[in-house]
C-alpha cells in the first residue's frame, strides 16, 4: 500500500475513534456501563479489521479480543484542574516517528477509592497539539501492562471530557499504548509523577493472544 493510502487509513482510523468517543461522553452521562462496552466491542472490531490496527496481520489472524477488568463505578470521577504546575516539556524519541515533545498543563487532582490522588495532564507539542494523558499503577507489570496505560491522547480523538476546570477520569476505558502488543510499536510511557501509588484493577489488561 502507498504511503498516500496509509496517511488516509490513518485519517479513517483518527475518526473513527473520535466519533467513538463523542459517543461515549454522551452515553456515559446516563448508562457508563453501557458506554463501556460499546467502547469494548468498537476496539475490537477496529483491532481485528482495521489497516491502522496496532496488531500484525498474524496477530489479527488469531485475534480473540482485547482483555478488560469488570467495569467498576467506583473508578469514575471527576478531576479538578490545578493550573499551577511546574512546566519543563519532556522529550522522547519514538524511533522513525521522530521525537514527541509535551508539556505539563495541569495538575489533576481527584479522589478514588476514598482516597485523595494526582496526575499531571500534558499537552503534545506541535502542529494542532493535543491533550495527553498517560499513567502507571500498582497493577503494571501483573495484570496490566507493565509500562503503564493511557486515559487522553486528545490528537486521536481520545477524549472522555474535559471543561475549564474539571477533567472526566473513567479509568474503566483505560487503555493500552501500541508497544503493549509487538515491537514493531515505540511510544511515549507515563513520566515518573504520573505513578497511582494503588492498583487500578479497572479498564484494559495485559494484552495476550
Amino acid at each position: 500500500m502507498s504511503i498516500t493510502s496509509d496517511r488516509i487509513s490513518l485519517a479513517q482510523w483518527r475518526r473513527d475513534v473520535a466519533e467513538l468517543y463523542s459517543s461515549i461522553r454522551k452515553i456515559s452521562q446516563k448508562d457508563p456501563a453501557l458506554a463501556s462496552q460499546i467502547f469494548r466491542n468498537k476496539r475490537n472490531e477496529l483491532f481485528a479489521k482495521h489497516h491502522q490496527s496496532p496488531l500484525t496481520l498474524s496477530q489479527r489472524n488469531e485475534f480473540q479480543g482485547l482483555k478488560y477488568f469488570p467495569y467498576d463505578d467506583a473508578f469514575r470521577t471527576v478531576g479538578t484542574l490545578n493550573r499551577v504546575v511546574k512546566r519543563d516539556t519532556l522529550d522522547t524519541k519514538l524511533g522513525a516517528d521522530g521525537q514527541i515533545r509535551y508539556t505539563p498543563v495541569a495538575r489533576i487532582e481527584f479522589e478514588l477509592l476514598n482516597t485523595p490522588f494526582a496526575l499531571v495532564l500534558y499537552w503534545i507539542e506541535g502542529y494542532g497539539g493535543g491533550l495527553f494523558l498517560p499513567f502507571r499503577d500498582l497493577s503494571n507489570g501483573t495484570s496490566t501492562y507493565m509500562a503503564g496505560r493511557y486515559l487522553f491522547d486528545t490528537i486521536k480523538g481520545v477524549d472522555l471530557g474535559v471543561e475549564t476546570d474539571t477533567i472526566n477520569l473513567d479509568f474503566n476505558f483505560a487503555y493500552n499504548p501500541s508497544c503493549a502488543y509487538n515491537e514493531n510499536w515505540i511510544c511515549p510511557l507515563p513520566p515518573p509523577e504520573n505513578q497511582i501509588p494503588t492498583s487500578i484493577e479497572a479498564g484494559e489488561k495485559t494484552y495476550m493472544v
